[in-house]
C-alpha cells in the first residue's frame, strides 16, 4: 500500500474474492448535449485486470529526488562545510535560500529559527547547523504531508486542474495506475475540450491502464464531467478522475469554466468533487504561490501534485508555499521526478528535507 493513500478496512461480501476486473472502453465521440443531462451508461466490455506490479523500492526513488533537487542542494550543502559556525554562514545561507526560490519571508523565518536553535542547543559545527536546518525545514513542510482518503465516497470524484504544460494529464495517468494497485476501478473523463490533443492523450493513458474514458468531440467540459460522474455511479466505479483544460490564472473565461464544472459535478453528486487537485510544475518556483492562490479562489483546493522535480527545480519554493499557507496548509499529495509510472510518489517532509540538505 502506498503511503499517500488512506484506506478503511474493507468489508467483503461472501461472493467477493478480491478487486473486480478493471473495465475498458474505447473512446468514441458522443453528441454534445444542449445542457448537462444524465444518459444511460454505455455498454462496457470487461477487460482483464492488470497484472500486479512489483513493489517500488523507495530508496531508488529517493535517489531520483536527490538528483532532481541537486541544484538547490549544491548551493546549500557547501555552506556547512566549515568545522565551526561562523557569522557569515547566515548571510550566505540567506543568499542560497533566496536563489532556491524560498522567498524573503521564508528565508528570514528559517534563518531566525536556526539562529535560535544554535544558541539554545549550543551547536558549534557546520554539520550540526546543517542537521538543525534540515529538521527545521521538515517541521515547516510537515503540515503539507497528508494522505488521500480513497474510501470516503463511491465513486470518489477527483477534479484535476493546472496551467498548460504542468504535466496534468500525465499525472492523471500515473495516478490511475497507482490507484488500480489499491483495487480501485477507475473512470477517466476527458474534460479538457479546449486543447485539441488532450482527448487523445488521455485516451492513450486509458488504453495503457485498461480503464474507460468518457469523452466528447469538442463540446462542453461541464457536460463531460456531468456524464462521467453519472456513469461512475451507475457502473460502481471506485474513482472518477476528471481532466480539465490547462489554463493560466489570467484566462478568465477558462477560470470561470472551473466554477461551472464544480457546480455541474455537484448536481450529478451532491458532495462532489471530493478532491480538487492542482498540478504544479516544480520548475516555476515562486510562481507556484500565485497559481495556488488563483486556483484556490475559483475552485477551493484539497491537494497538490508537484511535477518535474527532475529538471532545474528550485526546491525552496515548496518551503515558501508551506510558510505562506501555514494558516491553511494545502497537502502535497504527490511529487514527480521523471516520466515513468513509478516517478510519481507520496510527498514526505523528511525525505524532501533530506534530499535538499542530507
Amino acid at each position: 500500500m502506498f503511503g499517500f493513500l488512506r484506506r478503511k478496512k474493507p468489508e467483503l461480501r461472501k461472493d467477493e474474492a478480491g478487486p473486480q476486473p478493471v473495465e475498458a472502453q474505447p473512446v468514441a465521440p458522443t453528441p454534445e448535449p444542449a445542457a448537462p443531462v444524465s444518459a444511460p451508461p454505455a455498454q462496457v466490455t470487461p477487460a482483464p485486470a492488470l497484472a500486479p506490479a512489483a513493489p517500488v523500492a523507495r530508496p531508488g526513488w529517493l535517489a531520483n529526488l536527490r538528483r532532481g533537487l541537486s541544484r538547490t542542494r549544491g548551493n546549500l550543502f557547501t555552506l556547512f562545510a566549515g568545522e565551526t559556525i561562523e557569522a557569515e554562514l547566515y548571510e550566505n545561507l540567506e543568499a542560497a535560500l533566496l536563489m532556491s526560490d524560498a522567498g524573503v519571508e521564508t528565508s528570514a523565518h528559517l534563518i531566525g529559527a536556526l539562529r535560535a536553535r544554535v544558541r539554545s542547543e549550543r551547536l558549534t559545527s557546520g554539520d550540526q547547523a546543517r542537521e538543525a536546518l534540515r529538521t527545521l525545514l521538515a517541521e515547516l513542510l510537515r503540515p503539507m504531508e497528508a494522505p488521500v482518503d480513497i474510501d470516503r465516497a463511491q465513486p470518489l470524484v477527483m477534479m484535476i486542474a493546472g496551467v498548460n504544460g504542468a504535466g496534468k494529464t500525465t499525472s492523471i495517468g500515473k495516478l490511475a495506475r497507482h490507484l488500480q494497485r489499491e483495487g480501485k476501478s477507475i473512470l477517466l473523463a476527458a474534460g479538457d475540450t479546449f486543447r485539441a490533443a488532450a482527448r487523445e492523450q488521455l485516451a492513450e493513458w486509458g488504453a495503457r491502464n485498461q480503464v474507460a474514458v468518457i469523452a466528447q468531440e469538442g463540446g462542453d467540459a461541464a457536460a463531460v464531467a456531468f456524464d462521467a460522474v453519472h456513469a461512475g455511479r451507475a457502473r460502481g466505479s471506485g474513482i472518477v478522475m476528471i481532466d480539465t483544460a490547462g489554463r493560466l490564472p489570467t484566462q478568465k473565461h477558462l477560470m470561470e469554466e472551473l466554477r461551472k464544472i464544480r457546480r455541474v459535478i455537484a448536481k450529478a453528486m451532491p458532495d462532489a468533487p471530493h478532491e480538487t487537485i492542482l498540478v504544479l510544475d516544480g520548475n516555476t518556483g515562486q510562481n507556484m504561490l500565485a497559481q495556488v492562490r488563483a486556483f484556490d479562489e475559483v475552485a477551493p483546493l484539497t491537494g497538490l501534485i508537484v511535477t518535474k522535480l527532475d529538471g532545474t527545480a528550485k526546491g525552496g519554493a515548496l518551503a515558501a508555499l508551506a510558510y505562506t499557507r501555514r494558516d491553511r496548509p494545502i497537502p502535497v499529495y504527490f511529487v514527480g521526478v521523471g516520466e515513468g509510472i513509478e516517478d510519481l510518489q507520496a510527498f514526505s517532509a523528511d525525505e524532501f528535507a533530506s534530499a535538499l540538505l542530507g
